[in-house]
């Protein structure tokens, strides 16, 4: 159960594509646009093999335009094996109509920084897109690194161009091309901060960078997709002996999805491993827990004490856990 859920009718307006992988999505909500801030996200709820699901997409752009044109923007990189939030977006068409939230923020810019630097992953490019442009616009120091696999996945590259100009620097994988995290965060001044959002493996490196450099974990601001992992989403079992419980959970479901589908009440609100509260406690493990959260430190996924029940998987085999049901405290 979301602890905040307040839906609103909105209409897709415009879609289009920003190279083979990834489309944009004009989307009006009746009643007009609630106030944001950049690195704010929308949630949509979508039907999913016959199911209502929560998906989360970072707003882009600044929100002044967004207000211009009458519309939210989000960018959707077609995933495959897909849960089935991009599948079914990239299944509208002009004037169908969704349900969406009102825009959540949690990756929120600090605007008083000596300095800034800004790491965009692949489709992690959506937050940090409007952060470039204010920040660009208010004269802020400001440099940005933008790695993905080929220069077509580069989208919005030249847009950023034109307000960054020489401050912009590019990275492709498929070329050898890959960004020396170290050197660039010793580059920084005194008092910088770094805003990141990509795959969880440039979180990792990043936030050790980080760490190894010494730098106010306070001026490390990032955000994840919250589906990626360092092994390929297979089916896993899970036990939960206070309930009786034993599940399966599909490669292409969430163990969250599944243990809300059960009736287990479990506490949640970004859906992306970044908030914790739908942490549960881990009894026992066979195979290897696949910490996709962001919200735990290295230190304590290694521990394997506690999984993001939204996020997370397990890899050969299942995971026993211990929920928050109590039945001797049911009157």
């Amino acid at each position: 159960m979301r602890h905040n859920d307040l839906w609103h009718s909105a209409t897709l307006r415009a879609h289009r594509d920003l190279s083979p992988h990834v489309r944009e999505f004009e989307i009006r909500p009746e009643g007009g646009l609630k106030p944001w801030s950049v690195g704010a996200h929308l949630n949509l709820r979508l039907p999913i093999d016959g199911r209502d699901e929560v998906r989360s997409y970072s707003l882009v752009g600044l929100p002044e335009q967004a207000e211009a044109a009458g519309a939210y923007r989000i960018a959707v990189r077609r995933a495959d094996p897909s849960r089935g939030g991009s599948r079914h977006l990239w299944s509208l068409e002009t004037g169908d109509e969704l349900l969406i939230g009102e825009p959540n923020q949690y990756f929120e810019l600090g605007l008083k920084a000596t300095e800034t630097l800004l790491v965009a992953g692949g489709i992690g490019i959506t937050p940090l897109l409007g952060m470039a442009q204010l920040l660009a616009r208010q004269g802020a120091p400001l440099r940005m690194l933008y790695a993905a696999k080929s220069r077509r996945d580069l989208v919005y590259a030249d847009m950023l161009r034109d307000a960054l100009g020489d401050r912009l620097r590019t990275f492709c994988s498929e070329a050898g091309e890959h960004i020396a995290l170290d050197a660039e965060i010793a580059a920084l001044a005194p008092g910088a901060q770094m805003a990141l959002c990509g795959p969880l493996r440039l979180l990792d490196a990043s936030r050790e960078a980080w760490a190894r450099a010494g730098r106010p974990q306070a001026d490390l601001r990032f955000e994840t997709f919250g589906n990626s992992g360092r092994h390929v989403a297979e089916p896993f079992w899970v036990e939960l002996p206070r309930h009786g419980l034993r599940l399966q959970v599909p490669a292409e479901r969430s163990l969250l999805d599944v243990l809300e589908e059960a009736g287990i009440d479990t506490l949640w609100d970004c859906k992306r491993g970044e908030c914790g509260l739908c942490a549960l406690d881990i009894i026992s493990v066979q195979g290897q827990v696949d910490h996709r959260d962001v919200f735990f430190s290295a230190e304590q996924k290694q521990a394997n004490q506690h999984l993001c029940a939204c996020v997370s998987r397990v890899s050969g085999g299942g995971v026993v856990l211990d929920s928050a049901y109590r039945p001797d405290a049911i009157t």
